[in-house]
């Protein structure tokens, strides 16, 4: 079975990565951003309500196999309990700052779709948000992933999971 679950910073290249390794391996892959935000909602930034998103991620967590990213971590020790591998992206945060602009105008300018209405401010904010991810949000989920040490993979560079999987598949 394979169950992997991406953990990194805005920008890390979680999407990239997970996107990747489902179609290397033929496995489903999911954003946490789909559980947590309520897309239908006519207010931007509505969260989903915890027992639905819960419902939701049971629903994944049920299935034979998985590639599951996002930046969340404390609502998700069922997916760090299941997991045969948890990702850590640690990207430069300069590197995620560059990858975050660079999203940001491709939607813009329509070459990429969301489902985020995303405008000036909520760039900025995301830009802010990302300096204080790596002293904040990722300290707190590395501490809640301990007891998951021996399948905690930490990673600077992208294209180090690949080579680690591509050796995984030819086994």
């Amino acid at each position: 079975m394979t169950k992997i679950h991406i953990i990194g910073g805005p920008g890390s290249g979680k999407t990239y990565i997970a996107n990747k390794i489902s179609k290397m391996l033929k496995v489903p892959e999911y954003e946490l951003d789909n559980l947590f935000w309520d897309h239908d909602s006519e207010y931007f930034g509505s969260q989903t309500l915890p027992a639905v998103r819960q419902e939701k991620l049971a629903n994944i967590l049920a299935e034979e196999k998985w590639v599951i990213e996002g930046v969340y971590y404390s609502w998700l020790e069922d997916s760090f309990n299941q997991a045969d591998y948890i990702l850590v992206l640690k990207t430069n945060v300069y590197v995620r700052d560059w990858r975050i602009v660079k999203r940001f105008l491709l939607r813009r300018i329509k070459l990429q779709r969301s489902p985020r209405k995303e405008n000036l401010r909520t760039l900025i904010d995301l830009l802010k948000w990302n300096h204080s991810y790596d002293g904040n949000n990722l300290v707190q989920a590395i501490k809640l992933m301990k007891k998951h040490k021996d399948k905690v993979i930490i990673l600077t560079k992208n294209d180090d999971v690949f080579k680690l999987f591509k050796k995984r598949k030819k086994r």
